[in-house]
């Protein structure tokens, strides 16, 4: 089955701490909530420690256009973009050798947080020596599902093409669609919790030679996928376009969709494949908040240190949409073993779930 070879990270150089967002937020929303004490405390209720943006603390105090932070997504895209497609095929834990750009077949290129046409793989394209009929295919709009469902897809193309080599890569350049008018609970939460980051996985069809340039000696094998849409559920998570840009749509009952919707979706998809959640020794789950996390932990019935890889990224780079879940798989893949299992599993608008049940093999 196809499989993931390697993961490659790019990082923000602005690190903000938590504390000094919460004190930004408490200059910005005191005058809109009369209990803003009490609403601040969800800064350290989520346990996130620090966040790294494209920009520092100065330029969320000015008032920006629409087009001044779309621009800005356009160029810390592009660049953080490549950083993390170089980490990716030059990595020394994962590969013996570097994969050449002209060696990809194929690149999805996931982000929610931004417009761009052209694309940002084809800006991408322009600065590395990738192949001229390399396949592009971006998807926008899936937010923090959009890693899962990107490697889900990556699979898929492995399977009708087994001798390719696939890029996913995932840019989530949050930070910048913050809007200092908006002065609604979601934002406010929205600014405890969100955060920028970039990404890059490089997934192998079976009829690679991957034992050619994969270091490790085993990765993990995409075994099966699955993409659910709950009914009726527009209004969960998303964003409301307005003139001045992206507005944070961003639901409190998220946590209690996520223990009564989640085991069901995902005691399915393991029964298909003959497993139950007892098999699975990796859970790969993005962390979309601490009390997402909580409601993983109760919904499925599993010991919380299950979760304690995600709540580790979660801590340290807050959530990165899309990107942060392929974050989580980068610990995974460092410390998986031939035979053993995985699920991965992420929320995002639609009100969608993606799952995806991997093994790690030779």
């Amino acid at each position: 089955m196809p499989s993931i070879v390697s993961v490659g990270e790019a990082i923000p150089k602005h690190i903000l701490i938590q504390d000094e967002v919460m004190v930004f937020a408490q200059e910005l929303f005191s005058e809109s909530f009369r209990d803003i004490s009490r609403l601040l405390k969800v800064f350290h209720n989520g346990q996130i420690e620090k966040r790294h943006f494209v920009k520092g603390m100065e330029w969320f105090r000015a008032d920006r256009s629409f087009k001044e932070r779309n621009d800005a997504y356009i160029d810390g895209a592009v660049e953080l973009g490549i950083e993390a497609i170089e980490n990716c095929l030059k990595s020394k834990l994962f590969l013996k050798r570097e994969i050449a750009a002209n060696e990809i077949d194929a690149i999805f290129c996931i982000s929610s947080s931004g417009i761009a046409t052209p694309s940002i793989e084809a800006r991408i394209m322009n600065k590395l020596p990738f192949a001229p009929h390399t396949k592009r295919i971006p998807i926008w709009g899936l937010g923090c599902a959009g890693g899962a469902a990107g490697l889900s897809r990556a699979y898929e193309y492995c399977l009708a093409f087994p001798d390719s080599k696939v890029l996913v890569l995932t840019i989530e350049l949050c930070s910048l669609t913050f809007q200092r008018n908006d002065h609604s609970k979601s934002n406010l939460i929205g600014t405890s919790l969100f955060a920028d980051g970039v990404a890059c996985t490089l997934v192998t069809g079976d009829c690679t030679d991957k034992t050619s340039f994969q270091r490790l000696e085993s990765s993990p094998s995409i075994i099966a996928a699955q993409s659910t849409l709950l009914p009726d559920s527009l209004d969960i998570m998303g964003w409301e376009v307005k003139d001045e840009g992206l507005y944070v749509v961003f639901s409190k009952d998220i946590p209690s969709i996520v223990e009564g919707w989640l085991r069901p979706n995902v005691t399915s998809f393991l029964s298909d494949q003959k497993m139950g959640i007892n098999d699975i020794k990796h859970f790969i789950a993005h962390p979309g908040g601490r009390k997402v996390l909580d409601a993983y932990v109760q919904s499925l019935g599993m010991d919380p240190s299950m979760t304690s890889k995600s709540l580790e990224i979660l801590k340290s780079y807050g959530n990165m949409s899309s990107s942060t879940i392929l974050y989580v798989l980068k610990r995974f893949m460092e410390e998986g073993r031939a035979g053993e299992f995985g699920l991965a599993a992420a929320l995002g608008p639609g009100f969608s779930s993606e799952l995806l049940l991997l093994k790690w093999e030779a």
